[in-house]
């Protein structure tokens, strides 16, 4: 191995991005973005990835520096908890096994693509000047490629480190209904316990800052019946649409009162904006345009930032429908027909509403920003960049929290575009991503003391 001195840094050794070996692995992966588009819940046309056709890519471009051929110093597994769906752990080791250092969360899915809404084809790799485009140039599959390359670097150049450098490329990020298949059950199987002996580096943000916070997320499905009937008779209708406007209204206002800005913390994480609450779909029984709607149902989800609990907020929100339940009479109403409860039905029919949680709910986090994983993040960043400001938003990074919990010094950061983020159109840059190359050698250079 080489081991380094004055003369020889790890910068020098690692150098630069290798275009030539990037450019055609990221093309390789973004040739599998079709068949890992995540989405299991679509209903009509469910979409299951299949990681195993990313991870392949991974472990061929790592094979020749890879244990198993040639003796090379890179130990490359694949672990899998269901069929077709891989997670891949590589490790360079170094000479102490109680130093360690990271990267993980570069996820081999991506969020789903309709070609009729591209300007360009988003299952083949296109490059115009310094952007890459393609599903999953920015979420995730340019950090694939990109960590790839840097494991692959180290293969090759056999550098001696006190610490060992894992990457943990992992399954099933973009959908939460599945579980127990991807970063959760490798923790939870002791797989990832030597990377609490250092900082952990999260792969999978954007714009080229430390992310120091985000967001927790709970959906919920408010539901609200009343009694269908002609709309030319209102007297005798309850209207659902009515009632579940003017409960949600109430609803939105008690979570604001309850869940105001959190200073000064917030302030001091410079989070984008302070925990929410709002509706985001819309649905009911199809019928004719003159029933009044007897059911329906708004749909939604809560963003918090990390100084919340989304288990209290879940608690609130069935707080607030169980109150409005109980004084239905006393909700708004819209026109002189407009009522939540039918007297006249005998023993009085009231409308009522039902809230539901989807079972998946995170909470955010709060990078530990004295560690010294984060310091040398923040140093990185600067020198490499030029600049650093930290960030932080209520977009939501499922697992994360959880390894924190369990013991993990979890610290965010990626080199996508963040505007372009599960959008139509999705591109990177490379210039971008070879910045986050030269973050990486640095990290590992500053925490070897090579770079002070």
């Amino acid at each position: 191995m080489a081991t380094l001195s004055s003369s020889s840094s790890l910068n020098d050794l690692l150098g630069e991005l290798d275009r030539d070996s990037y450019i055609p692995l990221l093309a390789k992966l973004i040739g599998e973005a079709k068949y890992v588009q995540n989405n299991p819940d679509d209903k009509e046309a469910p979409l299951i990835p299949e990681e195993d056709l990313v991870a392949r890519h991974v472990v061929e471009a790592l094979l020749p520096v890879s244990t198993d051929t040639n003796g090379g110093p890179l130990v490359v597994s694949t672990v899998s908890y269901t069929k077709g769906r891989s997670n891949v752990i590589v490790e360079y080791p170094g000479a102490d096994p109680n130093l360690a250092i990271s990267f993980v969360g570069m996820h081999m899915d991506v969020v789903p693509a309709d070609p009729n809404e591209w300007t360009f084809d988003p299952f083949s790799l296109s490059i115009v000047g310094d952007e890459l485009r393609g599903r999953g140039t920015t979420d995730c599959l340019g950090h694939v490629a990109l960590v790839t390359e840097l494991m692959r670097k180290l293969g090759e150049t056999k550098p001696k480190l006190k610490s060992s450098v894992f990457a943990v490329f992992i399954c099933n990020e973009e959908n939460a209904s599945v579980t127990g298949i991807s970063v959760e059950q490798l923790a939870k199987d002791g797989y990832l316990d030597k990377l609490k002996n250092g900082p952990l580096y999260w792969i999978d943000v954007a714009d080229k800052q430390p992310c120091i916070g985000s967001g927790g997320m709970v959906v919920w499905h408010l539901e609200a019946t009343g009694k269908l009937f002609h709309s030319g008779f209102p007297n005798k209708a309850i209207n659902a649409m009515e009632l579940n406007m003017e409960a949600l209204k109430v609803i939105q206002t008690r979570f604001y009162s309850d869940f105001p800005p959190v200073l000064p913390q917030e302030e001091d994480y410079k989070y984008a904006t302070p925990s929410t609450m709002k509706p985001t779909q819309w649905s009911y029984p199809e019928g004719s345009v003159n029933q009044i709607p007897g059911k329906c149902e708004i749909s939604g989800d809560v963003r918090l930032t990390a100084f919340y609990s989304p288990t209290d907020a879940v608690k609130k929100l069935q707080e607030y429908v169980d109150d409005i339940n109980a004084n239905v009479e006393d909700l708004d109403t819209r026109g002189p027909m407009s009522k939540y409860v039918l007297h006249e039905e005998g023993g009085d029919l009231k409308g009522r509403l039902e809230i539901t949680f989807d079972q998946d709910i995170t909470a955010g986090i709060a990078c530990d920003i004295t560690s010294r994983g984060y310091k040398v993040l923040y140093e990185a960043t600067k020198e490499v960049i030029g600049y650093v400001e930290p960030y932080a938003d209520t977009g939501t990074l499922p697992l994360v929290r959880d390894l924190q919990d369990q013991g993990f010094d979890v610290q965010l950061t990626g080199y996508g575009i963040n505007d372009v983020y599960h959008a139509n159109d999705e591109y990177c840059l490379f210039s971008d991503m070879s910045q986050g190359y030269e973050v990486f050698v640095r990290i590992i250079s500053k925490l070897e003391g090579d770079d002070n």
